[in-house]
């Protein structure tokens, strides 16, 4: 582990002192992320060889007892940002060591606002976050077929259509994904975002039916081929929706994926960076949209 970050004493800890560590330690991250391991499937699945390398973990201790854990991902800003654990520490994370300017940001609604200390949040509707395991799921059979990466030119066309997606040919052949043509056009599609055969756990996505072909069954087809094969060697298959999006949890809901939590995941802009301070004058003028938290 790194040396301290920095340290703070909160109430409820008998004036320990509480310390802020970057790690990679993989084994103790394991075990916090356990915790709650169907809210942090992601994280737990980006501790895999593949994936860990593009990671950075920090952590608030207590001594040695973990507290809180900020896992971001290498990337493009804003990048993606995933909070769990004690939202004092939460807080205090975000305060001394974790500060990007953009994010991305995955965490559960009672640390929101200790994160609105540090950051400002677009507004949007909380995420449903899903899971299904054997007991529980129930094949919704339809005739569709495993893709491929020679098959990456035609989902990615899929993909423009509905929302900003490009996926390379490798992201298939590592993830699984299924669709189903009409008339030999590829009109839905599903897949995943993230697999560990260490924590027997996977992420669903980039679930996607062409406009004119809603209606007929083909995201619960595909989502079903997917979840299928991966219940084959995971133990749960989790995925998010917007708890807007009625249709979609009904879907699932209907092939066996049932609630675990929500949580928000929303985009994250720094305080008092130089983006926000641009910005601050003009939402006050044009007024920004009421969040509920």
């Amino acid at each position: 582990m790194a040396a301290r970050a920095g340290s703070f004493e909160p109430a409820g800890f008998e004036g320990r002192r509480v310390t802020l560590r970057t790690t990679t330690d993989r084994q103790l991250l394991r075990a916090f992320l356990e915790r709650d391991r169907l809210y942090a499937a992601y994280a737990l699945c980006n501790l895999e060889e593949r994936e860990f390398g593009r990671t950075r973990w920090s952590v608030a201790f207590n001594g040695e007892a973990p507290l809180a854990v900020a896992m971001e991902y290498a990337g493009p800003a804003p990048q993606p940002l995933f909070l769990l654990g004690d939202a004092t520490a939460t807080g205090t994370l975000l305060r001394d060591l974790v500060r990007p300017r953009h994010a991305y940001l995955d965490v559960l609604r009672e640390a929101l606002p200790a994160v609105e200390d540090h950051y400002r949040l677009e507004p949007g509707p909380p995420m449903v976050r899903m899971w299904v395991d054997r007991t529980t799921f129930r094949p919704y059979p339809a005739e569709v077929h495993r893709l491929g990466p020679g098959e990456v030119g035609d989902l990615n066309r899929l993909y423009e259509l509905g929302f900003t997606a490009w996926l390379p040919s490798q992201a298939i052949g590592e993830g699984v994904y299924y669709g189903l043509r009409v008339n030999g056009r590829l009109v839905a599609a599903a897949g995943t975002h993230v697999i560990s055969t260490a924590a027997r756990l996977a992420a669903v996505g980039n679930v996607m039916t062409a406009e004119p072909y809603r209606g007929r069954g083909y995201a619960k087809a595909t989502t079903t081929a997917v979840t299928e094969e991966l219940l084959r060697y995971c133990d749960q298959a989790v995925l998010n929706v917007r708890s807007d999006n009625s249709s979609a949890l009904a879907a699932y809901a209907a092939i066996g994926y049932r609630e675990h939590v929500r949580f928000e995941q929303r985009v994250a802009h720094r305080r008092g960076s130089p983006w926000d301070g641009i910005m601050e004058p003009l939402r006050r003028l044009i007024g920004e949209p009421r969040q509920e938290t």
